[in-house]
């Protein structure tokens, strides 16, 4: 085979018109495809042999880097000798040695990893798990929810019910009912331009006493936030925020459940938000980086005081009537582990914390340039946030996205705001590769 015809072979494209794309203007994608064909590294390559640099990590999951080889390897040997084992009433060695190297890294005191499918599911098992929890203590009444403005949890009805991004919810119709929601701690006039932190906004936190007691402490089941909300456009917890959220829940017996879907595993320079922290929360959601996102896989961590409670009635029964098809599946589970020894190996939490002041360093050399309204960084992930086109929403940051892409840097919009969560493994050249392709973006608008 030519070059030539080899070249041919991977630029020709599939017809489009089937697949229905999620969160994408179908129309607008199909006149305009932008495709991947493959990835290695810190980079992907479109069909025809562009280089892109990945400064999303795929879509805030491939945090060890895309295509990894120990990962990969895993992968394949796991298919050669076990393609998929029932998780009900069954179970695999693989599964079992994940849930173990999973709650190594985790917080003290969350002792246990129910394995779900994707963030989404993640979400709704955490909140299945909190009403049962209260039901089986004997507080059946506690079934109200408290999410966050702007907050993200996933797709399903339940992640939808306790999310606050509007679009997401406008056309779905009454969701889970009894779901009340915290202000978000978002505040340009007192916060732009943060490094780390804001130290304006932990009293945000109190507005959880007021809805609490408006619903009456016995009627609340949980309260769910992320500790940086990512997909809202990575908005940073105030100092003491969460520790104040901690405290009110403890005082009302609520439980607290923090969605560490994108926060988790080195994201913000530690294995966990809750971590970074130092606040535990009563159940943990994750998905994403836990296979680097290799095979789709997400998990619940749950406290001690939870999985004890379930664990009543005859030994034989069934304790929680939940699960997917898919749960720990074995690829998936290969793929955890893996993912999780090179994490350790290669020490990339604390490579994701080392280049923190790097990574800030660049994103707020933005500042000052046009439309640049705020900046702000925690870990490795950042947001540069833009003054939007009167009349256009979301407009100047997909007109930034486009422009980077053409220059060979994936940027993630949400809104009118710039998010970047690089894979772990970015080197200071990179960073300034991603800032300057950013900067003259900007300087196009």
């Amino acid at each position: 085979m030519t070059d030539n015809t080899a070249r041919k072979i991977e630029t020709a494209l599939p017809d489009l018109e089937a697949y229905w794309m999620p969160y994408t203007g179908n129309r607008y994608f199909k006149e305009n495809p932008r495709l991947i064909s493959r990835a290695e590294g810190m980079h992907c390559y479109t069909p025809d042999g562009r280089e892109l640099l990945d400064a999303v990590a795929g879509l805030w999951c491939c945090s060890a880097g895309h295509c990894h080889p120990k990962i990969v390897e895993a992968i394949k040997q796991q298919a050669e000798t076990l393609d998929y084992a029932m998780a009900f009433q069954l179970g695999h060695p693989g599964i079992f040695e994940l849930a173990n190297k999973l709650i190594e890294i985790a917080p003290d005191g969350l002792d246990y990893a129910f394995f779900t499918n994707s963030g989404s599911e993640s979400v709704d098992t955490s909140l299945k798990m909190a009403l049962a929890y209260h039901r089986i203590r004997g507080d059946a009444g506690r079934t109200r929810f408290i999410g966050r403005e702007r907050g993200y949890h996933g797709c399903g009805f339940g992640g939808v019910s306790v999310g606050g991004i509007s679009p997401n919810r406008k056309m779905f119709g009454a969701m889970l009912p009894g779901v009340d929601h915290l202000p978000h701690t978002h505040n340009l006039e007192h916060n732009a331009f943060s490094r780390g932190l804001p130290k304006w906004g932990a009293h945000l936190a109190d507005e959880l006493e007021n809805i609490i007691m408006l619903h009456d402490p016995s009627n609340v089941a949980a309260v769910i936030v992320e500790p940086i909300a990512g997909s809202a456009g990575v908005l940073m917890p105030p100092e003491g925020y969460l520790k104040r959220l901690r405290e009110i829940c403890d005082k009302h017996g609520v439980l607290l459940i923090f969605d560490e879907v994108i926060c988790g595993f080195g994201r913000t320079g530690d294995s966990f938000g809750a971590s970074r922290f130092n606040v535990t929360p009563d159940l943990m959601t994750t998905a994403k980086g836990l296979t680097s996102g290799t095979v789709p896989m997400g998990a619940v961590l749950a406290s001690n005081e939870i999985y004890n409670t379930f664990m009543t009635g005859p030994e034989s029964a069934i304790e929680f009537a939940h699960g997917y098809t898919y749960s720990g599946h074995p690829l998936a589970a290969a793929a955890g582990c893996a993912t999780l020894d090179v994490y350790q190996e290669e020490g990339l939490f604390e490579r994701a914390r080392s280049m923190e002041d790097v990574f800030a360093d660049g994103l707020h050399s933005l500042k000052g340039e046009p439309n640049v309204i705020d900046v702000r960084n925690l870990g490795l992930i950042g947001a540069v946030e833009l003054e939007p086109i009167e009349g256009q929403p979301t407009e100047r940051a997909m007109s930034v996205f486009r422009e980077c892409f053409d220059a060979g840097v994936i940027v993630r919009t949400t809104g009118d705001i710039l998010a970047f969560s690089p894979p772990l493994i970015i080197d200071e050249k990179q960073i300034e590769i991603i800032v300057e392709a950013v900067r003259a973006a900007l300087r196009k608008q």
